[in-house]
């Protein structure tokens, strides 16, 4: 379908309709709250082929229907069925060795018609077509499909009641062409649309599949439950798990690398109810990491960070829950300390990204190779620098602690909500006041939000209703004033109902979330003379936060607010991710 933007061009550049008509029927379409294609066409104002051969004609392409014509399975198959459904885009033919025939409803895709380029190693030839025989095409993958899956239905069946051929069987099984193509297919749509993790939920009925973009769980899609064991079987089989176990959990790992992409996939297994359900996190190995000023921190937050990351020793601690961009900001700052002249040792669980010159070594519970054993033997290691993945227990921290305070720079991660609350962990685990107060140098927090869509952000004002729950969840005059005196806002501006705040409409390149990546917001606590006499005195949360605030600190919802008014995310963003 056509976005508002897109018929504009279409209708106008090819004299269909002056731009005062357009402005008419925009009108009306919005007061009939219905998209403006949708409206084009059920008012029989323009028929669907009308449309889209016109469009044909002013994007100098060819406008082709096809209609009860079967596609080659070999050529359909070319573009997976997800991608295809997606995107809107279905091959059809090919035109010798190297020319593959393209159909599309959107002949803007480029990025799409770039990514397929690749995949298939041919030049496109594009043709364009209308949404309602897109669907005809799709209609050919699913009797493709299910004639495919119908051949595991029996294998199936057998498996339920015992008759199957244990471990051989399923062997047998994880190597079928179709169960395999199910499962790149699901891979490689999961890596071009950049989730961060497969959830794989087998139910009574059917099997459904979701995957964690921008970290909000989706659907994408469903499969029959007859390729349940295949599917499972052949993931086993990647990750070098044990076939024929189905009541204990399992966990493996396995790599994808091709020329455009190096993907490190975790896999964890647990029995369910309707089967076994399988979570593959995806870690991008050829990633390139951040540089500091692309954290997007304020300008104090950054001159903080920059002072104490160039400490000789100490520690540097980053807080926040799981996914939330902790080993990533670990490994910016590790990136910008890497140079010949020092020693970085590294203990982690996993290993999320290579570095070159960085000693870098994973932990084995299974083998008893923990965090405080592996940490410990770096300290034989004559590192200058050390990065713990994460400190969980009493023990990591006091070796951690006591490696800070003998000459190390210390880097690693803990599980508390805010900054400040990472002292009182400390205190909880047993470590005294005041090797906390010397040993640390600073504390972050963060969160990562959602990002508005540069290709549908719009502006707007506060409506009363989300003024009254704002002002119920935090002091506005108090937001306000820090808005101006970081100089998002200027002094004249008296009340939160003039702002003006951003937000996405939703549209193709988004699809249709209004969002677009992930930013981070950010609380950064120096530990100053005030706050390391106050830790000495094991002083409470509330006192040292007091202090902090006199500090000048900003915390996670006042940088939120702040990346909101200058258009990086939304207030619901914010709020969202700040509520405990």
């Amino acid at each position: 379908m056509f976005t508002q933007r897109q018929l504009e061009h279409i209708l106008i550049g090819s004299k269909t309709f002056s731009p005062e008509d357009f402005k008419k029927h925009v009108a009306a379409a919005e007061a009939k709250k219905q998209e403006m294609e949708d409206y084009l066409t059920s008012e029989h104002i323009l028929s669907e082929d009308n449309l889209y051969e016109t469009a044909a004609s002013l994007f100098q392409l060819p406008f082709v229907k096809i209609k009860n014509q079967p596609i080659r399975k070999d050529v359909l198959f070319l573009i997976p069925e997800p991608l295809a459904q997606h995107y809107q885009i279905a091959a059809i033919d090919t035109e010798g060795d190297n020319i593959l025939k393209i159909i599309t409803t959107d002949p803007e895709n480029l990025q799409a018609f770039e990514f397929l380029k690749k995949k298939t190693g041919r030049d496109l030839s594009i043709s364009i077509t209308t949404p309602s025989a897109f669907k005809e095409i799709m209609k050919q993958y699913h009797k493709s499909l299910q004639a495919e899956f119908q051949a595991f239905t029996n294998i199936d069946k057998a498996k339920s009641e015992g008759k199957a051929g244990g471990e051989k069987n399923l062997q047998e099984l994880a190597e079928d062409l179709p169960i395999i193509r199910i499962v790149d297919t699901m891979m490689e749509y999961a890596i071009f649309e950049g989730a961060s993790d497969i959830h794989i939920e087998p139910e009574e009925q059917q099997i459904d599949i979701r995957y964690r973009l921008d970290g909000i769980l989706k659907s994408v899609m469903t499969l029959p439950k007859a390729v349940q064991s295949g599917v499972i079987a052949r993931i086993k089989v990647l990750s070098n798990l044990k076939l024929d176990e189905h009541r204990l959990p399992q966990d493996g790992r396995f790599k994808i690398q091709t020329r455009d992409y190096n993907i490190a996939f975790r896999v964890s297994i647990i029995p369910a109810f309707d089967g076994e359900k399988i979570v593959l996190r995806l870690l991008n190995e050829s990633a390139q990491v951040r540089s500091l000023e692309q954290i997007s921190m304020q300008s104090n937050q950054f001159a903080i960070l920059k002072k104490n990351i160039h400490k000789p020793h100490g520690m540097i601690l980053v807080t926040g829950p799981t996914g939330s961009g902790k080993t990533t900001t670990l490994y910016t700052i590790l990136n910008v300390l890497n140079v010949p002249e020092v020693n970085i040792s590294t203990i982690e669980d996993p290993i999320e990204y290579r570095m070159p010159h960085v000693n870098q070594s994973q932990v084995n519970p299974k083998i008893g190779y923990t965090f405080s054993i592996g940490l410990r033997a770096l300290l034989r290691q004559d590192p200058n620098i050390i990065m713990v993945g994460e400190i969980r227990d009493t023990e990591t921290a006091e070796i951690a602690v006591n490696a800070a305070m003998t000459g190390h720079l210390l880097l690693s991660t803990l599980h508390t909500n805010d900054a400040v609350t990472a002292i009182p962990r400390l205190f909880d685990m047993g470590i005294p006041p005041f090797l906390v107060a010397s040993t640390t140098n600073m504390i972050m927090a963060q969160r990562l939000v959602r990002k508005i869509c540069p290709y549908c952000i719009t502006s707007y004002n506060l409506g009363k209703a989300a003024l009254e729950e704002l002002t119920r969840q935090f002091d506005l005059k108090t937001i306000l004033g820090m808005l101006i005196q970081q100089g998002s806002v200027t002094k004249n501006i008296k009340s939160f109902e003039t702002l003006l705040f951003y937000r996405g409409k939703g549209c193709k390149q988004c699809n249709n979330d209004g969002y677009r990546g992930r930013a981070g917001i950010y609380e950064v606590l120096d530990i100053s003379k005030e706050l390391n006499d106050a830790i000495v005195k094991k002083a409470t949360r509330e006192d040292l936060m007091t202090i902090a605030r006199q500090q000048g600190m900003l915390t996670m919802v006042e940088d939120g607010f702040l990346k909101a008014k200058a258009g990086i995310t939304t207030i619901e963003e914010v709020l969202r991710v700040t509520q405990e």
